[in-house]
């Protein structure tokens, strides 16, 4: 990792530390922290790291924004950072200014579409929107019959079902009828739906890698303190079984997710194979290891890890929420496929041996 990710991370790390304290925040019935924690994350600039100074964001590289979204995992925060990172980064892709403020993009599933009219009105209707109802702005990816669009549109324009993820997070249903973005341009050459919903499944994927840290180092400390039978619970070889496990699904998903982020930051497009493979190679894994390293998280807290007044369920619950955002791993194991299948068997073991 460079110097400047550290920098950047150790500095998000740090007022996720001081304003997003997980027991703190699970006997704040009132949500009172979150606007010191998105004031400190504003002033930091971390909210548009992915927008260059002369779009109004901070300038931070690919990577420090990926590694500042690990550390958002290991938190599990509840503001939406890592939407409004994103939606920078996409109006960024069409040179679109980003407004103050939170932000967040349409549409978030790759079966959703949001259609440009001819009249330059934006219509559709996007589901399981993060963070919608709290977001003053929508970084949309529209189709056309010219091609695809990028647009800043005020959610204000909008019509939002409000939802409640597994989380507990929003995830709200948008309604475009004809509205009128603030603005639109096109698209770079081969930017697609597709291009939207990899970059978004990375950036998923690095929050489960993050949150399955914290439920495994969670665990750990609570085998090291619970005792039954007059001895530590990690002295039984149960336990120490099932921790082993965990590791080894949070060492997995770090180790997908942190993959497919290096390749996005090195590939000259995001056009191509090798991103695609990384990505919602990671997906899979990184979704996969949310249900199975949850599980086992669980089960070594016993009961007292189901209930609302531990912490434990912040990191589980929304590590499966985050499976299902921007393409569940069964929607990118079905893509996968197809790419494998139309690229033939002779092409499989040099695509896989590439990376």
């Amino acid at each position: 990792m460079a110097e400047s990710e550290n920098i950047v991370a150790e500095t998000a790390d740090k007022i996720f530390a001081d304003l997003a304290d997980a027991q703190t925040i699970n006997h704040d019935k009132q949500g009172a922290w979150k606007a010191p924690l998105w004031q400190a994350l504003t002033e930091a600039g971390l909210p548009l790291s992915w927008v260059p100074d002369e779009l109004g964001g901070s300038g931070a590289s690919l990577a420090d924004g990926f590694a500042v979204l690990n550390v958002a995992g290991r938190h599990a925060i509840a503001v939406p950072l890592a939407e409004t990172m994103l939606a920078g980064w996409l109006l960024t892709q069409a040179q679109i200014a980003s407004p103050e403020g939170k932000m967040t993009v349409l549409p978030a599933s790759p079966k959703d579409r949001i259609t440009l009219a001819a009249d330059g009105s934006l219509s559709g209707r996007a589901r399981g929107v993060p963070f919608a109802k709290e977001a003053k702005h929508f970084a949309v990816l529209a189709d056309s019959k010219d091609g695809v669009s990028i647009a800043l549109v005020d959610a204000a324009k909008c019509r939002i079902e409000s939802g409640i993820g597994l989380g507990g997070d929003h995830s709200d249903i948008v309604t475009l009828d004809k509205v009128q973005p603030a603005t639109i341009k096109p698209a770079p050459k081969g930017f697609e739906q597709t291009t939207l919903m990899l970059m978004g499944g990375v950036v998923r994927s690095l929050q489960i890698a993050g949150s399955l840290e914290s439920m495994l180092d969670i665990s750990v400390h609570y085998s090291n303190e619970r005792v039954a039978f007059e001895k530590k619970i990690s002295k039984f070889q149960a336990v120490q079984h099932n921790l082993a496990r965990l590791a080894g699904e949070s060492a997995a998903a770090l180790a997908a997710a942190t993959s497919a982020a290096d390749t996005i930051v090195n590939a000259k497009s995001l056009d191509n194979d090798a991103v695609f493979l990384e990505a919602a190679s990671a997906k899979i894994r990184c979704a996969e290891a949310a249900e199975k390293g949850g599980g086992i998280a669980h089960q070594v807290h016993g009961a007292i890890g189901f209930t609302s007044e531990h912490i434990l369920h912040r990191y589980s619950l929304r590590a499966l929420a985050w499976r299902d955002d921007f393409g569940s791993e069964s929607y990118w194991a079905v893509e996968l496929g197809k790419l494998v299948a139309n690229r033939g068997a002779d092409e499989l073991w040099p695509l896989v041996a590439s990376r």
